[in-house]
């Protein structure tokens, strides 16, 4: 039986009614406020244990070897990985038994092609007294996959050419080739079909800084050679210049001498898992790629990863953490084991829920420049970039609509790391999706994933990226907030979806606040309406498909989640429609 509606009855539904929205936003208030509480007890317990010590440490081990699938400084890093993982209590996979929730292994593979490493290298301009170029201080000069000249090294004419036309016309055979140019883009001609003995080029980008840094190299590759004997020799700035000079007063001849090995190997990859305890077949993914002679490129990521790796392996044996799902740690060859990883095993890569890529994550800024970056997933930033929004200097091509990978990962970690950064007195920013690292396979796969990086750095990919470039400071910056966003990820319910949600309810009313500000100066200085509407309606689609992905934190299925969901995409739905309407009537 229905009970009677009374005045007194009637009165309270109002005045419930009326609350509504405050009852509402009380409720999130005190969801946030136990997710923050959560978040903040990860970073209480991690902060005093992430030293930095032993990310720092292997950065150290790493950076001294010019590191290629299956060369010597390859493999030492991936022993020295293991070696680490069975100090913080992790078991050999094929030693472990049920009860082991801490193993790793090594992934080992058949090389199609040799392994290649640098041993020893100088260039001399003949009549000259001192070396223009020597391995010792240069340890970039030597093209990737170059072989090696005859013992007592060539002599030999060099050819300056000024562009790539100039090929065709040029007797080469024999010849020392030495151009600003891409090596890449003319091998084929110059060594198969021309016949040059090997190429000298300049080509360092402005943002290195080169007549600042001027005697640093950025490292260069050949193709890997079946049929050719070519070398390659990249120059500093002062090499450059005293080349260049020495050409403008007649015929040069340069005395190069080469030394490096091309062997059979085999290539290997190392992962470590924590085993989850509720839902082992859901995972987080790490990953940081080994290859690179650099320091902060990628030395820093294995390192920061390693030491992530021991300290939750230390946690889970002291019962200070427990994890729900899987975590993985995976370090190999850039894009390529990630790649494998995902693809080799389609069931396992249907429950990867995250990745999440270290790569030149220990920058000391004060000397190398730039920021931290998170590198967002594809959003509309990418296609318009605009406002605070910039692209590094890396660059990123203009994506489309379809490319678009909505996901509510960018907010949290975003917000997670700001709360380091707040503590820490550390710069985070962030910029549009680039690619070029380990995040490229996942996004590929329509797994989230996240790049976590440094640019502009005026030594990026260069010989002068070396130990002292890194700041353990900044390793442990981003060490621990990786760790704790890792934490609240893996143990992730619809109680962390709920109180996650106001967080990107907030970043979409903010969002659509600046597009919409954005577009009322575009469209007052001329621009068409249509194109300012266009943008409106991609971060709102954005943002609306976004909140909706913060279910897959829900392994039950939460009805209170799914009314809150939709609540706040009609919200959303209906600001960005208000939007739009007053952005149609301003009068040009």
């Amino acid at each position: 039986m229905g009970r009677i509606a009374t005045p007194e009855i009637l009165q309270r539904t109002v005045m419930t009614r009326r609350l509504l929205p405050f009852i509402v936003i009380l409720l999130y208030a005190i969801f946030s406020a136990a997710q923050d509480k959560k978040t903040e007890a990860y970073f209480d317990l991690f902060r005093p244990l992430y030293t930095g010590e032993l990310a720092f440490e292997t950065v150290d081990f790493v950076e001294k070897y010019w590191r290629v699938p299956g060369n010597t400084g390859f493999n030492k890093t991936v022993y020295k990985i293991a070696e680490e993982l069975e100090v913080a209590g992790y078991v050999l996979e094929e030693k472990a038994t049920a009860d082991n929730r801490m193993t790793y292994r090594i992934e080992k593979r058949a090389m199609e092609n040799f392994t290649w490493e640098p041993v020893a290298a100088s260039l001399t301009i003949v009549g000259q007294d001192t070396m223009l170029l020597k391995y010792s201080t240069n340890r970039n000069m030597i093209y990737l996959n170059s072989v090696s000249t005859p013992k007592k090294g060539v002599v030999a004419e060099i050819v300056h050419l000024r562009n790539y036309e100039e090929i065709k016309n040029r007797d080469l055979k024999g010849k020392i080739v030495f151009c600003e140019l891409s090596a890449r883009k003319i091998f084929e001609e110059l060594f198969i079909k021309k016949g040059a003995l090997g190429i000298i080029t300049y080509n360092n980008p402005k943002y290195l800084q080169p007549e600042k840094n001027n005697t640093s190299i950025q490292f260069r590759s050949l193709p890997y050679q079946k049929e050719t004997k070519a070398w390659g020799i990249a120059l500093s700035f002062i090499a450059n210049e005293a080349l260049k000079k020495a050409l403008r007063n007649g015929k040069v001849e340069a005395h190069v001498n080469i030394e490096t090995k091309m062997y059979p190997s085999e290539e290997l990859t190392i992962i470590a898992d924590v085993k989850g305890s509720k839902i082992p077949q859901e995972r987080l993914i790490f990953s940081a790629h080994i290859q690179e002679p650099g320091a902060n490129d990628n030395a820093s990521g294995v390192g920061a990863q390693l030491e992530m790796a021991a300290l939750t392996g230390k946690l889970l044996k002291l019962q200070k953490i427990d994890l729900a799902r899987t975590l993985t740690y995976l370090w190999g060859d850039e894009i390529i084991s990630t790649n494998r990883y995902i693809t080799e095993d389609k069931q396992r890569a249907k429950n990867i829920k995250w990745g999440i890529s270290l790569d030149m994550v220990g920058e000391n800024t004060a000397l190398t420049g730039g920021s931290f970056l998170i590198e967002k997933m594809p959003d509309p930033s990418a296609i318009w970039t605009r406002g605070k929004d910039k692209h590094s200097e890396w660059g990123g091509d203009t994506m489309k609509l379809k490319e678009m990978k909505p996901h509510y990962l960018n907010d949290f970690i975003l917000t997670t790391f700001k709360k380091q950064g707040e503590f820490a007195h550390w710069e985070v920013q962030t910029n549009p999706f680039e690619g070029g690292s380990d995040h490229v396979p996942f996004l590929k796969a329509n797994i989230p994933g996240i790049l976590l990086w440094h640019f502009t750095d005026q030594f990026y990919h260069t010989d002068a990226d070396r130990i002292d470039k890194v700041s353990i400071e900044t390793l442990k910056n981003v060490g621990t907030s990786a760790l704790v966003s890792a934490l609240v990820l893996l143990n992730s319910d619809a109680d962390t979806a709920l109180s996650l949600l106001p967080t990107i309810k907030k970043a979409a009313q903010r969002r659509l606040e600046d597009e919409f500000d954005l577009s009322l100066k575009s469209v007052k200085s001329g621009h068409a309406i249509s194109d300012e509407i266009k943008i409106l309606t991609a971060w709102q689609n954005w943002y609306l498909k976004t909140i909706h992905t913060l279910k897959d934190m829900d392994y039950g299925s939460s009805q209170e989640l799914s009314m809150k969901i939709q609540t706040a995409k009609k919200a959303l739905k209906k600001s960005g429609r208000e939007k739009k309407r007053i952005l149609k009537k301003v009068n040009r």
